[in-house]
């Protein structure tokens, strides 16, 4: 499975020859940020995770420099951020705002009932008036993302992390079964 998976992963060579990423020079070469660990992969995508969730532009960039920073597997960090995408960017975001609301004790604005944005001449006036329109949900929808992106990324860690271990386990299993070397002591 791992050998699948690193035939997609950008070999060492050219990321070192990539003029876009050479200003980071030995950081991005790090062994550990491109192996295939349990602790590398769960952290990676609990990063991707937390920052796809919460932020909506950059959220690739910030969570690379979180992985670059934390040793995490850089590809699973990217990979995970891509769990907000155009297709749910909506319902992740008013799902966080009925969160919000409910810890903050903001009345939510009832299924459809948002007022239309105004009829307006010229494109600044509108932008004036969306801004105006978002700006009622603003605290409910900030409570909401952070409780989502940090309950989203620790549940993905330890999704990951526990079913890695026990592939491993029942993998040594199957070893032992066969009479190959014995499983690990419980520990």
């Amino acid at each position: 499975m791992k050998k699948r998976i690193q035939r997609y992963l950008p070999d060492a060579e050219r990321l070192r020859s990539s003029r876009w990423l050479r200003w980071l020079g030995p950081a991005l070469h790090h062994r550990r940020l491109w192996h295939l660990s349990r602790r590398g992969v769960a952290l990676g995508v609990a990063i991707g995770m937390f920052f796809g969730l919460l932020i909506p532009f950059g959220q690739i960039a910030a969570a690379a420099v979180l992985a670059l920073a934390l040793r995490a597997n850089l590809p699973a960090a990217v990979a995970a951020t891509l769990v907000s995408n155009p297709l749910t960017f909506a319902p992740f975001y008013y799902l966080a705002y009925r969160i919000g609301a409910a810890l903050t004790g903001h009345p939510p604005v009832p299924d459809g009932a948002l007022p239309p944005l105004p009829e307006v001449d010229g494109v600044l006036a509108w932008l004036g008036a969306w801004w105006q329109h978002v700006r009622g949900l603003g605290k409910p929808l900030i409570v909401g993302l952070a409780v989502m992106s940090v309950t989203g990324s620790v549940l993905s860690y330890a999704l990951i992390s526990g079913t890695w271990r026990l592939a491993t386990v029942l993998a040594w299993r199957r070893r032992g079964q066969r009479g190959g070397t014995p499983p690990p002591p419980k520990t």
